[in-house]
Formats: C-alpha cells, structure tokens, sequence
C-alpha cells in the first residue's frame, strides 16, 4: 500500500469513527421508556392474580415502569394476537395463560385463520403452573365428585358450568372430565375467568373449572365449595380436596402463567427480561402474595419452559381436536 493510500484509509476511518461514534454513544439503553404488560383477560382472572404483582416486581428489577393492560375477548385470542403483532423492542410482553397452547388449533378446528401462531412467540418464563379446580357453590346439593357425577348422567345437560371462553383454559379440562366420565353438560362461555366466577356466585351457572389462586378465597370463606383437581400433587391451599386421578378417572391439566415476547425481540433484551423474571419469580414478596392468592410460585426458566410449552401444546391441540367445531 503507497503512502498515499494509506493516507486516504485513515482519513476515511476517521471520518466513519466520527459519523459512527456519536450515534452509538446516542443509542438508548433498554429500557428507556414504560413496558406495557398485555394480559389478554379481564380483571380479577388468573393471569391477572399473577401479572400484578409481576409486573411491580419486575419494574423495580428493570428500573422502568410496567403497566399492566387487560385486553379480554375471544377467549384470550384477542389480547395474544395484539401482543404477536406488537413491535419486537421488548416494549412489549405478554403474560399469558395456557390457553395460548390451544387457541390457534381451536381457529384450525373452526375453519378460520389463527389469530397467532406459537411461533409468532418467544417464552421467557413460566411462572405458575396451577391444577384447575372443580367448583360449585357452598349450597349446591354435590358434596363429593361422586354426587356430581352421578347427578350429571342421571340429567344430561342440566347441570351447567360457566369458563372463559370457548376453548379455554377453563373450558377444556371440563371437557376433558365429560369425555372420561361419559357426562353431557351445558358450556355457558364468558369472557374471562372474573365474570364466570361472578356468574358461579350469583346463581347463573352450575361449576367452574377455575385455578385455585380465583377462588381459594371464596372457598375458605365459605361461598364455594371445590369437589376435586386436575393435578397429580395435593394442594396446600385446598388440602383435602382429592385429585381426579384419585377418583378413577385419568385426567390432568395444568392452567399455566407465563411471560412472552414477540419472536424477533433481539436476544440481548429477552436475556435481560430472563434474568429479571428469574429475580421476579425468587422475590419473597411476590411469591407470598402470589401463593396467599393460591397459586405458588413454579418457575420455568425459558430452556426448560420451552420443553414444557412444546409438551403442554401437543396435548391440548388433541383435545381441541376431539371438542371438535363448535357452533
């Protein structure tokens, strides 16, 4: 190289430092501004025990503020879709149920286009993992799952329970139960798990499959009364309350909670959003507000919920599945 070409590279490596330099010194840090928190069910619901608390501890890890947004409809669909088509700059981020699992192969089973693809996500954590409950009111006649039962065949569709929507995480494991015991019983979809539990409460429906942390209160207070769970553990928030499995019919379901972000989010912020949920789900005082709710904390860091998330929407797209097409 003469002398002057290498003049001519130092110059313009000069000139590129100058243009460069400034504009990286002037690229905000994340974050920078508020993160919204899209939870795709109304108030008062599962996700939203466990987001309010989440969001506050993960704003103090984030130095930022997190603003919980309920954006309820279509059993979920409506907010998940929103948060699929949101920006990937981690302004974003969904906190979700399990029905995220079930939604798209319900769309496929109704003949129309999913509102979301699994894809369309990155998991960064699960937080909770809660086996749905069996519940009725503290008056109703059934003391036992045996008494429900039994009622249930001798009147098919009679008895009604209400859930969150078609397809959801509270609609599903009914089903599911019906399927194993042979029952026919009425769905009565709401828009979130809050106003099926109001609807159980005010006479309307008959049961709910609920998570334990929507109605642990009520049934130590004495309004409800839980009749069986779709886990494989007890319960420490409802002990005595027998596990389906215990009865003689093999059915599980988990209503999981987890934090997502849209799938192109850069890696550098989905490791920082890791390791702040990581802080979050070992934060003293969101686990105690979140089991004094009745949902302890069962965290998942991404790897491992990965294998769980694959696992969980491999089972609930064969239920979809045998629900079939509803009208």
């Amino acid at each position: 190289m003469t002398q002057r070409n290498m003049r001519r590279t130092y110059l313009l490596g000069a000139v590129l430092c100058s243009v460069l330099a400034p504009a990286a010194a002037q690229a905000p840090a994340w974050p920078d501004k508020p993160i919204t928190m899209i939870v795709p069910f109304p108030p008062g619901g599962v996700a939203d025990t466990v987001a309010r608390p989440v969001a506050e501890a993960l704003a103090r890890e984030l130095r930022q503020t997190v603003v919980v947004e309920n954006r309820a409809g279509a059993g979920g669909a409506l907010g998940i879709g929103q948060a699929a088509r949101a920006a990937p700059d981690g302004y974003t981020v969904l906190l979700s149920l399990s029905s995220i699992s079930i939604l798209p192969e319900a769309d496929r089973v109704l003949e129309r286009k999913p509102a979301f693809r699994l894809d369309d996500f990155k998991p960064i954590a699960r937080f909770t993992a809660d086996p749905t409950v069996l519940v009725v009111r503290a008056d109703a006649p059934w003391r036992t799952l045996a008494d429900f039962i039994a009622d249930a065949k001798a009147r098919p569709g009679a008895i009604n329970y209400g859930s969150s929507g078609n397809y959801g995480t509270m609609h599903v494991p009914m089903e599911m139960l019906s399927a194993d015991a042979g029952l026919k019983m009425t769905h009565i979809p709401y828009t979130g798990a809050g106003p099926a539990i109001v609807a159980l409460l005010g006479g309307q429906v008959d049961a709910i499959a609920s998570g334990p942390s929507t109605v642990v209160q009520q049934i130590q207070g004495g309004k409800l009364r839980a009749l069986a769970h779709w886990g494989e553990q007890p319960l420490a928030a409802l002990p005595g309350v027998p596990s389906l499995t215990q009865t003689g019919h093999a059915v599980r379901f988990a209503q999981w909670s987890a934090l997502f972000v849209p799938a192109k989010t850069p890696d550098a912020i989905v490791q920082r959003l890791r390791a702040a949920a990581a802080k979050v789900a070992a934060d003293p005082a969101v686990r105690q507000v979140v089991a004094k709710a009745g949902s302890p904390i069962e965290y998942l860091d991404a790897p491992e919920f990965q294998r769980y998330w694959d696992s969980d929407a491999a089972a609930m797209t064969q239920a979809v599945r045998r629900i079939g097409k509803l009208e």
